[in-house]
């Protein structure tokens, strides 16, 4: 005969098996982060981010194995500017630490640093045989590596693996990269130690320890300002403060090459009218804009009436058509996500600032650059992230959003 005790336990243990919904933890250990809006080259929006999606689809293919095409391989070489909107921690190396300012990217996994303050060896450092190199699209770093305790707030890892820069490019005025994505996307980074996944950061507190849960949520704001510290990153957990109602999940696509990122399937409308079938793509907080495939945004260009704007790259509309824009509506497993009017324009004190005209209403919509259904089929950037609260479940390989006081905001 069960127990009162022990059936209670079961049928709980069931009922939030069966519920997609996140057990809000407090245990979670909070890193704030500093949004940077990087106005030497942030000129072409689109460009920057076009030129980020080839990189991680070539990188997607290197390491399923692939031969690059000589057209892929240029792109992973060629130069273009640093990212443009970047959330950025204060991370400490080292023992004493030294802090580094380090780009929050859910696209890659590496953490590195010496791109602007040099990597200073401590009593904790440990250098290896092996070189390290990663391309962003934004950029690219090649080093060795090391072996040093890792400070994130309160906690310390000891012997975390990261890259020390001898060469880096893109990156000025920060760092480097504190890389939160997938694991299988060290594949390949290091040499001659080529088939040596490396534990991420979350991997290594997760393992030891420090924090309960293999995850991190994510919050950001959308600002008019050009640097602000309105951003969290919270290790392990949850902050219930910064998102409303539930978090809702959705697991990793089996799609490649998006599986190998934070991928997820989702369809896309914009007011009643699908723009995009239900397909599969990522979540990336190294991307600035949205991103949908071509025949996606040929619809959303024919029902909104913008034109393409050639000082930004961005799409154009006018008072009237942006009086008249209707939602888009993101849904993934189930349930659906909406980007008012007001979440779908580019902040207008800041127009300046990425080479715009001082009262025109550009989009944050834009062409991925391929058509649909070649498995990497839309980005949801900064501006869909600084809108909804974000979970990034490692151990249960799924993506959570929730919605948050600036879901339906008027900031723009």
């Amino acid at each position: 005969m069960f127990s009162t005790a022990l059936l209670t336990t079961i049928l709980l243990a069931l009922s939030v098996a069966a519920n997609p919904v996140v057990q809000v933890r407090n245990s979670h250990i909070s890193l704030p982060l500093s949004r940077r809006l990087n106005t030497t080259s942030a000129h072409n929006l689109l460009r920057h981010d076009v030129q980020r999606v080839k990189a991680l689809k070539a990188r997607a293919k290197a390491a399923l194995g692939g031969e690059l095409s000589f057209e892929e391989a240029a792109v992973i070489d060629e130069q273009v500017d640093n990212q443009a909107v970047t959330y950025i921690a204060s991370i400490g190396v080292g023992t004493p630490p030294t802090t580094y300012q380090l780009l929050v990217d859910t696209g890659s996994s590496n953490t590195w640093v010496g791109a602007t303050t040099a990597y200073a060896r401590t009593s904790s450092s440990v250098q290896t045989s092996n070189r390290v190199s990663v391309t962003y699209g934004s950029g690219s770093f090649s080093g060795t590596e090391f072996l040093d305790a890792v400070h994130i707030s309160s906690l310390v890892i000891p012997q975390q693996s990261i890259g020390v820069a001898s060469r880096s490019s893109g990156f000025q005025g920060t760092d480097g990269i504190l890389g939160i994505g997938p694991v299988d996307l060290t594949q390949g980074t290091l040499s001659p130690a080529t088939s040596s996944l490396i534990p991420t950061v979350t991997d290594n507190l997760f393992s030891q320890g420090s924090i309960t849960a293999n995850e991190i949520g994510i919050s950001f704001e959308p600002t008019t300002s050009d640097e602000v510290l309105n951003g969290e990153l919270a290790w392990g957990g949850t902050d219930s403060s910064k998102f409303s109602g539930s978090i809702n999940f959705t697991p990793i696509t089996s799609t490649s090459p998006s599986n190998l990122f934070w991928g997820i399937n989702q369809s896309v409308r914009y007011g009643s009218t699908s723009i995009l079938s239900t397909t599969a793509g990522i979540v990336d907080t190294g991307t600035t804009l949205v991103l949908l495939a071509s025949d996606a945004i040929s619809r959303y260009q024919q029902l909104t009436g913008a034109v393409l704007d050639n000082n930004t790259g961005l799409l154009r509309i006018t008072s009237a058509q942006f009086a008249n824009l209707q939602s888009l509506f993101f849904t993934t497993n189930g349930v659906t996500y909406e980007l008012t009017a007001n979440a779908q324009i580019w902040p207008r004190a800041l127009n300046a600032d990425i080479g715009g005209t001082a009262g025109n209403i550009y989009l944050i919509v834009g062409d991925i650059g391929t058509p649909s259904g070649e498995g990497f089929d839309f980005v949801n950037g900064f501006a869909f992230l600084e809108r909804f609260y974000s979970v990034f479940d490692t151990a249960n390989r799924r993506v959570g959003f929730a919605t948050t006081p600036f879901t339906t905001a008027t900031t723009n």
